[in-house]
């Protein structure tokens, strides 16, 4: 089952225009991709491999793609929910939008969009595109200006909800420092999403979502980082950590299937320390029971979020109700940045602990207060159990 991210002409485009974004980043080195592990069972009787990929592997590359995060380029960074809009040949850098246009799933149901971002139409789109000349590289995408979300004053023990479509998380506790933002590139454009580390044997690895490392079936991320705990006293408060080897599933990187959006990233140290000794780990589980209470954070950037601040939703798990996914949904209006955010089961919201059982992955165009995230199955076992040993 493959998510084109199809968008109709005259349908709701669900990508908001974060702000002025430095196009034509240079990318790192591209290795070759080989699979990692032999093929292994999934419920539906699909049989899948880990696809890996190596990113920064020596000091001086992993040091390259720090220097190339400049606060500059880290504020100009777009949701990777707008990747087909700003890089597709007839899209906002073509002179149109129609790039971002494809076809409709057959079975009638409501297209699809990866990462949830602020409803518009295609000219809508076009017109806010136009409006805002700036005097900086032709190079450079006209979008709306971030707008900022509610201030809340952040400070620990208030007591969270169970229940909403999106808050402010501040509560603190152990997630506030495991989660965090990462920048990348991808097709010469420079992108946010959101992570998470988890418990690993080598103490590197973060969990995301797979469009937040591979194109689908198009090409890796480069100059990939990650931040823990962005905007917890400062932006960078437990440093900032390249990723030396990525990892996806086979469907993930064949086709962009939608029950394989999880991508894995083992990190390299940041002077020296891990990232799960600076910050803390998460717990993992697969093939949990589905359905039941869940607890998901990310880096909204599009309005009325900034990406500064994390956000959580809390609610009851459902399943996609168009069948089309083995993904389940959560009641959040998260917008785009927020993807690869994690979902908790079996949270404390005193602690901040709790157990991953998936992560933000797309919304449907006609419910944007639904975020569907992948069900961690076999396939996402074989993908940690890989990652951890890298």
């Amino acid at each position: 089952m493959t998510l084109s991210t199809p968008l109709l002409a005259a349908a709701p485009l669900l990508a908001g225009l974060l702000g002025p974004a430095l196009i034509g980043a240079a990318p790192g080195s591209q290795q070759a991709d080989r699979p990692a592990v032999a093929p292994v069972h999934e419920p539906r009787r699909a049989r899948t491999e880990i696809v890996e990929h190596a990113a920064a592997r020596t000091a001086a590359e992993q040091q390259r793609v720090l220097d190339y995060w400049t606060p500059e380029r880290m504020a100009k960074a777009l949701p990777i929910g707008l990747l087909d809009l700003v890089t597709s040949a007839d899209g906002l850098l073509g002179g149109g939008l129609t790039g971002a246009a494809r076809t409709a799933p057959k079975t009638g149901a409501a297209p699809r969009t990866r990462s949830a971002a602020e409803a518009r139409t295609v000219s809508e789109a076009r017109t806010v595109s136009e409006a805002r000349k700036l005097p900086v590289s032709p190079r450079v995408l006209k979008g709306l200006a971030p707008a900022r979300d509610l201030a809340v004053p952040l400070r620990t023990g208030a007591k969270p909800l169970t229940s909403t479509v999106g808050s402010r998380w501040v509560t603190g506790g152990l997630v506030a420092k495991t989660t965090g933002r990462v920048f990348l590139t991808v097709g010469g454009a420079d992108f946010v999403c959101s992570a998470s580390t988890i418990r690993s044997a080598n103490r590197d690895v973060v969990v995301t979502a797979g469009h937040c490392v591979k194109d689908g079936a198009g090409e890796w991320a480069a100059n990939w980082t990650f931040v823990p705990g962005y905007g917890t006293g400062s932006e960078q408060p437990y440093g900032q950590y390249a990723a030396r080897r990525m990892f996806v599933a086979g469907p993930w990187s064949r086709s962009g299937d939608d029950d394989y959006d999880v991508g894995m990233v083992a990190l390299a140290t940041s002077k020296g320390r891990h990232v799960a000794d600076a910050v803390g780990t998460q717990e993992i589980g697969f093939n949990v029971a589905r359905g039941g209470q869940a607890f998901g954070f990310g880096y909204p950037a599009d309005p009325p979020y900034d990406g500064g601040h994390l956000v959580y939703c809390a609610g009851r798990l459902k399943d996609d109700p168009h069948g089309q996914t083995r993904d389940q949904g959560l009641g959040c209006d998260m917008t785009a940045g927020s993807s690869g955010g994690p979902w908790m089961t079996a949270f404390d919201a005193a602690t901040g602990k709790g157990t991953i059982t998936s992560l933000s992955s797309f919304k449907y165009v006609d419910d944007q207060r639904t975020m569907y995230g992948p069900y961690l199955g076999d396939a996402a076992k074989s993908l940690y159990a890989t990652a951890q040993r890298a």
